[in-house]
């Protein structure tokens, strides 16, 4: 089996992630079901990062050791990711003893071969980044990344000789020219930091303790993003010294799904620091954009922030991630309003698929007493179905394969709307009124049976469970697996004559109606 390996960001451990937070881990996971699909051998990696300066602060606040809020907050995580069917294969923590000693030795080993110095360093200090920036880089003399408060700070620390390499950095990116998605946040990367030239970045702080000990100079912590970035390979068994087998097998990393506001750290730190270690680098890195609430960030502060669980509870699971997998387009931010979520819900989850879904059954049940019907010979409508249902396949594949997510579940929707009209033009109602006109109508049922297959197969990956459900309704006596893999989307015609569909289909999605947010979520 080809091997596929697929990570998220890891999340900083301070607070409970809200549902933007979410988004890396809810596409990671719906790439990695799909590669499982199509017979791949995936490994999916997410964690935490539960180092620096936020997290020893937070914690003294609240009377506590660091690594115990860290554990606490990193629970929350794992039990927000569980409620919105994430399923990892591997959940890192940076506080993991493995990890430590793995980013000690690597920082050891650059430090000998000259890429880490000492030096000393002043500049304007973002505490929630845990970056330092110069003037120039200031967007409204804020934090460009989370346009929050910086700081002056001057203190005694090690650096990363990134400008080094900034020759083969460039020459990398034009060797590989998808290395980044989307093409903007390349072009970004390019003129914002490489054009004016690459500046050697701190990667040590002795203002606190809370961090893995510089080896050589233990009042020195190593540096979050040198810390955090190695987490993907020490998860597999990175080791300075010696490569475990699972890392051979798996690194360099297919895809690293980050939010763009760490774009820079993951394509120009995070390459030049596996370079220096005579690592290889990864293949592509998916920098999607923010999902707003309405046009503004979320913030506790403002009351504005919506919890994944915390929707899930009242839409479903499944339901939460389809609406964050629709509706963040590739290179520009995404939106999400209470009232959003309740429109689309009810537009394509309950009206469309949910609706398509159960009155096709109802009606195989009502004029064929629940077994599907025959093909029969199909006329040039079937046909055109046919072929819309299998330009679907190569569309969504296309789509995924660029990360276009948001395209690819417009495209699978897209088929659930022409079977709906599939419906309107065909009539079965009017086809059972005249025994004539029976066999076709068989071939109607047939059709549309075939096109919910194909649906189910191809919402799989976003909506699991949704998916099984379909699957379940259909052939609720025996198992049928084999008509629900991708490789079966090959052929439109797989279904069996005469096996029964349930007798009595329960809707996917009931219209939401009225206010579904009950109480307030708390900001």
């Amino acid at each position: 089996m080809k091997k596929y390996y697929i990570t998220t960001a890891i999340p900083y451990a301070s607070q409970k992630p809200h549902i933007g937070n979410c988004y890396d881990h809810v596409v990671t996971d719906m790439l990695a079901r799909w590669k499982r699909m199509q017979g791949y051998d995936v490994w999916f990696l997410t964690g935490t990062d539960e180092h620096g300066q936020k997290i020893e602060t937070l914690a003294e606040k609240e009377g506590v050791s660091p690594k115990e809020y860290a554990d606490r907050v990193t629970s929350g995580m794992q039990a927000v990711f569980e409620c919105i069917g994430v399923r990892y294969d591997q959940f890192i923590r940076t506080t993991d003893s493995h990890h430590e000693k793995a980013v000690a030795a690597a920082f050891q080993k650059l430090y000998d071969q000259g890429d880490i110095y000492k030096g000393e360093y002043e500049g304007l200090y973002c505490t929630p980044c845990e970056s330092f920036w110069t003037q120039s880089q200031l967007t409204d003399g804020k934090c460009p990344d989370c346009g929050r408060d910086v700081v002056p700070a001057k203190e005694e620390a090690y650096f990363l000789a990134l400008s080094k390499y900034q020759g083969w950095l460039e020459q990398y990116f034009d060797e590989h020219p998808d290395f980044i998605v989307p093409e903007s946040r390349k072009n970004e990367m390019i003129n914002t930091f490489l054009k004016p030239g690459l500046q050697d970045l701190c990667v040590t702080r002795s203002s606190f303790r809370w961090g893995v000990p510089v080896p050589f100079d233990p009042k020195h912590v190593i540096y979050v993003w040198i810390d955090a970035l190695l987490n993907y390979v020490t998860a597999l068994g990175y080791d300075a010294a010696e490569n475990s087998e699972a890392y051979r097998k798996y690194w360099p990393a297919d895809l690293h799904v980050i939010g763009k506001d760490i774009c820079r750290f993951h394509t120009i730190t995070w390459p030049i620091l596996l370079h220096a270690l005579g690592e290889p680098i990864p293949r592509r890195v998916f920098a999607h954009p923010w999902l707003l609430f309405g046009k503004d960030k979320m913030s506790k502060s403002r009351g504005n922030v919506i919890y994944a669980d915390e929707l899930a509870e009242r839409i479903g699971a499944d339901a939460v991630r389809y609406y964050v997998l629709a509706e963040m387009p590739l290179a520009v931010d995404g939106s999400i309003t209470r009232e959003a979520v309740a429109e689309r819900y009810n537009a394509d989850l309950a009206n469309t698929l949910g609706n398509l879904v159960n009155r096709t059954l109802a009606m195989t049940n009502k004029y064929f007493g629940g077994e599907i019907p025959f093909a029969g010979t199909p006329a040039e409508r079937e046909r055109q179905l046919q072929s819309f249902a299998l330009e679907t396949v190569a569309l969504v594949e296309s789509a995924l394969t660029e990360c276009r997510i948001a395209d690819a579940m417009e495209t699978i929707m897209a088929l659930a709307k022409r079977l709906n009209k599939y419906i309107d033009e065909t009539m079965p109602w009017a086809l059972a009124k005249d025994e004539e006109k029976r066999g076709y109508l068989g071939t109607v049922l047939y059709h549309l049976l075939e096109g919910i297959r194909y649906l189910a197969v191809l919402f799989a990956p976003a909506m699991p469970e949704t998916a099984q459900k379909i699957a379940g309704q259909m052939f609720p006596d025996f198992g049928a697996e084999q008509l629900f893999t991708w490789e079966s989307l090959d052929t439109f015609g797989q279904l069996t004559p005469l096996v029964k569909v349930t007798p009595t289909p329960v809707p996917l999605f009931a219209r939401l109606d009225g206010d579904i947010w009950e109480t307030e979520t708390e900001g």
